[in-house]
């Protein structure tokens, strides 16, 4: 399901929502061990896993950028700085597993928005399928998205 983006006060927000089959608690564990991260977003590393800890992105060049954490509870909440933006995930138990939402505070929209959108969808995509035990082809599957989330700004830009 695609994410609702909305526009807001200052800027728009992206949230997705997945029913999970899985506890709160696996599913931490792929947001916050640096065993499991790569599965899902290879960029990204856990340093120092506390508020105002911090997150580590590899640029691919040798170099890293600092991503602040500024909010965790443990097994519910994780939010980060994305560079201008924001990046918040929350867990809450289900009865048969756990509902994850995610959400992006988005400061501007880009030609780079629709690539993150369709990025972020896409993880959580192969969050699901690692839990699963299934496999996905991440590259066909953004394609796809990346088309929907193009048409979905220009729908939000529009208003």
């Amino acid at each position: 399901m695609i994410a609702h983006i909305e526009k807001v006060e200052n800027g728009y927000t992206a949230t997705y929502e997945r029913h999970l089959n899985h506890s709160v608690q696996e599913v931490w564990s792929y947001l916050t061990e640096n065993e499991k991260l790569p599965k899902w977003f290879s960029e990204l590393r856990v340093e120092e896993l506390r508020k105002s800890g911090v997150i580590k992105f590899d640029m691919g060049d040798g170099t890293f950028d600092d991503l602040s954490i500024l909010d965790l509870k443990v097994n519910s909440v994780l939010e980060f700085s994305w560079w201008e933006d924001t990046v918040r995930f929350e867990l809450t138990e289900e009865s048969n597993g756990c509902f994850l939402r995610l959400i992006e505070k988005i400061n501007t929209i880009t030609d780079h928005t629709p690539k993150d959108l369709a990025g972020w969808h896409v993880c959580l995509d192969v969050i699901e399928a690692l839990l699963d035990g299934r496999t996905i082809e991440r590259k066909e599957e953004w394609k796809v998205w990346y088309e929907k989330y193009v048409t979905e700004i220009k729908e939000v830009t529009r208003q």
